[in-house]
């Protein structure tokens, strides 16, 4: 009963994060960069502001992980229920009007995802899972696809904001599975990556120095609709970890011997 509390709780405030995104798209009036090319606005800002209000006012015992927020507050390293919150996990899309972007939360309990909630406002999709309950999109169950070979298969990948000085730079893991694969996309947005390999659209997805808020969700709600997540060498894969490679599960020893190859 608890765990739908959490869950029911976390999908209202995404909805709500989502909505205010939406209707400040092209509205943006402060934008910082965190370096060169990594950009947050007012609209990151005041949406994390309105997800952990709501998370807060229903569990103030519960410590936060999120993109904006400075996380080295006690309440976060103490508790033993962590939200993990990317408020807008898409802001350079977002602030160049390009319609991928998301909300991300996620409820780590003990270091396992139990909760995990994806909603993207442009297409009104709502990703949620819970663990050991299975993978939605809009109330309906979801399912990674069924298909087995590399070659016929249609992945996704991203580029760290180091990619200009970086030694292990993705770009030429990116060629490699452009000549093995069906076609590798890079949408910019890796907790809908996640959710779309849930939910069939793609089957694999790979990326170096993502965070915690974002790959939380999406990787519950992956391994919940019967996807695969892993390290490069098929390890097994923390939201803390820089690596991450995800699958249908049917093409994952294909995409290990790539990555490591």
């Amino acid at each position: 009963m608890l765990k739908k509390k959490f869950k029911k709780i976390a999908i209202n405030a995404a909805l709500r994060a989502g909505s205010y995104i939406k209707k400040n798209i092209g509205k943006v009036t402060d934008v910082s960069y965190k370096s060169d090319i990594n950009v947050v606005t007012n609209v990151d800002k005041r949406s994390e502001e309105i997800i952990i209000n709501i998370l807060r006012g229903h569990f103030p015992s519960h410590g936060f992980i999120a993109e904006e927020k400075n996380n080295d507050n006690s309440d976060t390293v103490s508790s033993a229920y962590k939200w993990v919150i990317d408020p807008l996990d898409g802001t350079t899309n977002f602030l160049h009007g390009y319609p991928v972007f998301c909300v991300s939360i996620a409820l780590e309990y003990r270091n396992n995802i139990m909760i995990g909630v994806v909603y993207d406002p442009m297409r009104d999709e709502l990703f949620y899972a819970e663990r050991r309950k299975g993978a939605f999109l809009n109330k309906k169950r979801i399912r990674v696809s069924r298909i087995n070979k590399l070659k016929e298969s249609l992945l996704s990948t991203g580029f760290a904001y180091n990619v200009n000085f970086a030694k292990n730079n993705n770009i030429d893991n990116f060629v490699n599975f452009i000549k093995t694969s069906q076609a590798v996309r890079r949408g910019g947005s890796a907790a809908l990556d996640l959710c779309y390999v849930a939910c069939g659209r793609l089957e694999g997805f790979w990326e170096l120095f993502l965070h915690p808020w974002d790959t939380a969700a999406g990787r519950l709600i992956a391994e919940e609709a019967g996807g695969r997540v892993s390290k490069f060498d098929g390890s097994g894969y923390s939201i803390y970890d820089k690596e991450i490679l995800v699958s249908n599960s049917k093409i994952h020893s294909q995409m290990i011997q790539i990555l490591n190859s």
